[in-house]
């Protein structure tokens, strides 16, 4: 009875003492590297059981730092990673290489192109990881995004489409992903000419709006380089502006106006 007693205590003070640090990411075909800390009560260490994918794995945990080695685990580049660290409480270890298990651009373009009605279609391989896809579109002398699609992160082939709008003349659009740090990798990019009429604009008398002979993309600047409008239409109110030189972005078009 006594025996039982204390064996039954013991599991109850394990379970009150423990907690666990849990930790997921993509497999980057790097290791994990843990800083130990020594238990609250100044006897042993920290950490006590390492699990991966909720396998309890062998790496020696009774240390002031360990590695966490997921090379061995036959793990494939891009896998998921889940990391349940158990330790004592009162004192948590400290994952030292978190950006290793977060995915980065990878992705090879097979094919891009864009249709003659806007319709943008890429195919690639290599992702290792979800990333969203940025759909740019190059106008007004840079790119500009217009749109995400959420990338599906395996090394499989993949084919995306996103529709695009599109101004008079020949529009250019291309794909990138961000990875750590904005570190971007970016596709080359498609090109396609549209028959859209290029529109003109004119300030209506009292400024009150600017009116745009057909429909358009636009952003209207103030002259501190700050954006007081944006849309897509036929027409800016501005009547709620200030007296003052404005940019122009519309179209493919770059112009300026005084209020």
């Amino acid at each position: 009875m006594k025996q039982f007693l204390a064996l039954f205590i013991s599991l109850a003070v394990l379970g009150l003492n423990a907690a666990s640090l849990v930790v997921e990411g993509k497999y980057q075909n790097k290791n994990v590297f843990v800083q130990n800390a020594v238990g609250s009560s100044g006897v042993g260490f920290c950490a006590q059981e390492i699990k991966v994918n909720g396998k309890i794995t062998t790496d020696e945990t009774n240390s002031s730092a360990f590695e966490i080695d997921l090379a061995s685990l036959q793990l494939k580049y891009g896998d998921k990673v889940v990391i349940e660290i158990v330790h004592k409480d009162g004192c948590t270890p400290k994952v030292l290489n978190l950006d290793d298990l977060k995915p980065k651009p990878s992705f090879e373009v097979l094919a891009i192109g864009v249709s003659s009605t806007g319709l943008l279609k890429w195919s690639t391989k290599n992702e290792a990881g979800s990333l969203p896809y940025i759909v740019e579109q190059f106008k007004w002398n840079k790119w500009i995004p217009v749109g995400e699609v959420s990338g599906i992160g395996t090394p499989d082939d993949h084919e995306y489409t996103f529709q695009v709008n599109m101004h008079s003349g020949e529009n250019k659009y291309r794909v990138k992903q961000k990875g750590l740090n904005a570190v971007a990798k970016v596709s080359k990019e498609t090109s396609v000419r549209s028959d859209i009429a290029k529109p003109s604009f004119m300030v209506q008398k009292g400024a009150s709006s600017v009116d745009f002979t057909n429909e358009t993309a636009y952003e209207l600047f103030d002259a501190y380089g700050i954006v007081v409008k944006k849309g897509f239409g036929k027409a800016i109110k501005i009547d709620n502006l200030k007296k003052g030189t404005y940019h122009l972005c519309y179209d493919n078009q770059v112009a300026e106006f005084n209020k």
